[in-house]
Parts: C-alpha cells; structure tokens; sequence
C-alpha cells in the first residue's frame, strides 16, 4: 500500500536530532522541536492505520521530496502496529514505542537528512511531498 501527504516549512526548522524526525500538525514551531522536520503536516490517521495494518512485511519506504523533486530523501524503517497519534508522526532510529512512533529501526533521523533539504525547509513558502509506501509495495 501506498499512501502520500503534504508538509510545509518554518523558519525554525534546525534538523538536528540524531535519534529522530518528526512531522507534526502543529503551525508553530519553537527552536525546542529539534527533531521536527515540517509543520502543518495534512496526514490522516485512519489511511496510516490502514497502510500499517495492510502491509504484509512491516517495512517502510518513506520519501522526502520538493515538488520539483530537486530535492529527495527515502528513510527505511519498521512500522509501529501501535502508532495511533492524529497530531504527530514520529519516525526513530531507536527501538522506542509510544503512540505517536509511526516507524522505528529507521537507517535516517533529522540529522541525517542533507542540508539542501533542510535549508529548504527553513524557507517560508516550502512545501514537501512525503510519500509512505510499504516494502511488498516497492519494485525493484
């Protein structure tokens, strides 16, 4: 399964967490949301409880990119069947469950992202692409 969605930008995008990213709701964001990669993220739970529950090897593909795909980014990460956050979307490296860990065992955080995409970020009118798609999805 495949699912996609928008984010956008703000000015206080730092990108410096070594352990997480996360995309959240929120419009505002303090320079404290070091692991927050974009704002006003328009996801929707019931299609991400969908993606988790219908793919078959629990893996995930997730891609960061621009509208003109200038710019692109793939995280590799392991679903969390108990993600059940409305507000924030939490992607680990570690091995830490909460609600709001939608992927975990990730091979990137916000720290690992290149810093063209983080400068970009950091622009007032930015806006991503981030599209989830399921392992058994993918071809090779």
């Amino acid at each position: 399964m495949k699912y996609s969605f928008h984010a956008y930008g703000h000015p206080n995008i730092l990108g410096t967490h070594k352990t997480t990213l996360e995309f959240t709701k929120d419009e505002k964001l303090s320079l404290k949301g070091d692991c927050i990669i974009c704002v006003k993220a328009d996801f929707e739970l019931k299609k991400l409880k969908e993606l988790i529950q219908n793919s078959k090897s629990k893996k995930i593909s997730i891609t960061i990119e621009t509208p003109d795909r200038r710019i692109k980014e793939t995280i590799n990460a392991e679903l969390n069947p108990g993600f059940s956050s409305a507000h924030e979307l939490v992607i680990r490296k570690t091995d830490f469950l909460s609600e709001r860990t939608f992927a975990l065992r990730a091979d990137k955080a916000a720290f690992d992202l290149s810093d063209g995409l983080i400068d970009y970020l950091k622009e007032k009118n930015a806006k991503i692409d981030v599209i989830l798609e399921s392992y058994d999805e993918i071809k090779c």
